[in-house]
Order: structure tokens, then C-alpha cells, then sequence
């Protein structure tokens, strides 16, 4: 199956990070965030890439033109560099198609940049190329296949760090309390969709407004709980944390095929 990421973004939210990186290439120990990415799914078999680039896709193209396995992978170097021997057979056997949707396009704009791509395609899969889970995708894909539905999203809990304040009418307050997570789940980014998620975008539209509503009135929209790992890298600590994580060689996201933490699927009805 093809794999659509969506790499074309401004990445405001961790703008802290230098400019001059697009957030997929913000490194996650060694490796840019999107070689995670495309690493985890070509674990589960999809190696056939269609990368939405715009803000700044020159860096990212060069990266895929002038990419070394040796600088990611144990190799012996002889004759001063003239010759490297990999250890080990390389990760990476990718196909990489690498479209410009431009910089200003939202998601709904880069996906339908990229149609003609996957139409002949039964089923093909997206990514935000800013987070990295866990989640069996074999297993989401079957779920996926026997709906019938047009789209699926991965559903997560948020991580939320605050505390939320009781505060009575005349401003009085109460206290604080933990944010309580076991009724929220929200969109991970990581989708599976069949072609015909393109009668439902319209020109402008962004991917989970308008289309999903109708995705959602037509009961073709379906959601797969996960309750296992998720991380989106949105701000410097989430970055932070996963770069702990690969330091201490935790990266769930590396799990074997199968070996992903169980989920349930979650239908979406139309209100």
C-alpha cells in the first residue's frame, strides 16, 4: 500500500526549533523524525512513499538524493572512506515520490495534489509525519478492510500536563484537579483511507472539517482506538522526550510488526 505524508507544513507550534529545519526533519536521535516514521511502516511492509513537501522541501529532497544507510547503519570504512562495507542488511528499501504541493496548502489541499498517485489504490495510508505510535497496523487495517468505510483515523489520549481550577460563579476557587483523560480521545494522524475519500473534499477544504462531517453524515468515517504508545512532537519537550527515549533505546515505535499494543475500532455515526 502507498503511504501519503504530509511534510508541507509550517510547523508553527514548534517554531522554537530552528527555521531553517521543516519539522519532519527535526532530528529524533540520529534520524529525522520522518525516517522514524517511514521506518515503522516499512516494518509492516508499506515501503512505496508519496512525501507532500512545501516549506522548505529542498532539505528534504536532498536528503532522499543524497542519502548514505552508512551514516544510520554499523558499516566498516577502509581506504581512508573510499570504501564502506555495510554490517548487516540496510532498513531502508524505499520508493520515495517527492511532490511539491506548495507552502500555503492545508491538508485537504496537499491530499488532492497527490490523487492521481493512488487512485488505482484499494486502500492507501496518510501520515501528519509528526508523531510516532505503537499501534498494530496490520490489525488496523483489517478492521479497516472488513468496515467498508472510506476513512479511518487512529484515536488517542491526549497528553495532557495541567490541572484544570474549580471556580465557583462568584470566582471563588474551589481547587485544582488533575485533567481527567478517560473520556477524551482525539485524532493521531495516522489515517487509512480508499479512494473514494476524494468525493468528499471540496477545493480550500481542510482534511477533518468539512469532509470528515460528510465522511460522518454518509456513516464512511470510522475511528481505531489505541491505547497503547503515542507521541505528537509539537513542542520542544515533546521532541525532548522522545530524544530521551532513543538515548535509553525505548522506541515502541520499532516494535515488530505485530507487536503494536492492542486496539479497538470505534465507528463514527452521523448525528
Amino acid at each position: 500500500m502507498k503511504v501519503i505524508l504530509f511534510c508541507g507544513g509550517l510547523g508553527t507550534r514548534i517554531r522554537e526549533y530552528p527555521e531553517s529545519i521543516p519539522k519532519p526533519m527535526i532530528p529524533i536521535g540520529h534520524q529525522p523524525i520522518l525516517w522514524h516514521l517511514m521506518n515503522y511502516y516499512s516494518r509492516h511492509g508499506h515501503n512505496d512513499f508519496i512525501l507532500c513537501t512545501g516549506y522548505k522541501a529542498n532539505i528534504i529532497k536532498d536528503f532522499f538524493l543524497n542519502y548514505r544507510p552508512q551514516a544510520y547503519a554499523d558499516c566498516v570504512v577502509s581506504g581512508f572512506g573510499t570504501k564502506v562495507e555495510l554490517l548487516g542488511k540496510p532498513e531502508e528499501d524505499w520508493r520515495v515520490a517527492l511532490i511539491d504541493t506548495g507552502i500555503w496548502r492545508n491538508i485537504g489541499e496537499r491530499l488532492l495534489a497527490v490523487r492521481e498517485h493512488v487512485h488505482d489504490e484499494e486502500i492507501f495510508l496518510a501520515n501528519y509525519s509528526d508523531g510516532l505510535s505503537d499501534v498494530d497496523l496490520i490489525a488496523m487495517i483489517e478492521c479497516f478492510r472488513a468496515s467498508g468505510k472510506l476513512a479511518c483515523f487512529l484515536a488517542v489520549r491526549p497528553h495532557l500536563s495541567f490541572h484544570f481550577a474549580d471556580i465557583e460563579r462568584d470566582g471563588a476557587l474551589k481547587g485544582f484537579r488533575t485533567a481527567d483523560r478517560s473520556d477524551l480521545w482525539i485524532n493521531g494522524g495516522f489515517f487509512l483511507f480508499r479512494p473514494g475519500i476524494f468525493d468528499f473534499i471540496r477545493p480550500g477544504e481542510e482534511l477533518v472539517q468539512e469532509p470528515f462531517t460528510r465522511l460522518i453524515e454518509a456513516d464512511a468515517l470510522m475511528a481505531y482506538k489505541h491505547e497503547g504508545f503515542w507521541r505528537a512532537m509539537d513542542t520542544l519537550k515533546d521532541r525532548q522526550m522522545l530524544e530521551d527515549m532513543v538515548e535509553q533505546g525505548a522506541m515502541p515505535w520499532r516494535a515488530s510488526a505485530a507487536g503494536g499494543t492492542s486496539s479497538l475500532p470505534l465507528a463514527i455515526a452521523g448525528s
